[in-house]
């Protein structure tokens, strides 16, 4: 589930291969009603898949320049994927 809470984007549950494409459209339309940059809050993200990463740095591309979200309580298995990935330059990560 993706909400706007306290002008942050908060995504929960666990973002799979049967949900990923409507995550990603929810995600979509509410980045594009907001001002940017956004927080991406993924504290009750279940699970930091490889999938949810993608869904993730796809939002991003949708923004201007791709630097339009700042990505918050990122889970450590995520953390780890980006760090393997090196993305860790290219995703805003806030404490």
């Amino acid at each position: 589930m993706i909400e706007l809470s306290n002008q942050e984007l908060c995504v929960s549950g666990k973002i799979d291969f049967s949900n990923a494409e409507q995550y990603y459209q929810k995600g979509i339309q509410l980045i594009r009603q907001q001002q940017l940059p956004l927080v991406v809050n993924l504290a009750n993200l279940e699970q930091g898949s490889t999938l949810a990463l993608a869904v993730l740095v796809q939002w991003l591309r949708q923004t201007p320049e791709a630097k339009g979200l700042q990505f918050k309580a990122v889970p450590e298995k995520m953390m780890k994927i980006i760090q393997a990935c090196h993305l860790q330059d290219d995703l805003k990560l806030i404490a």
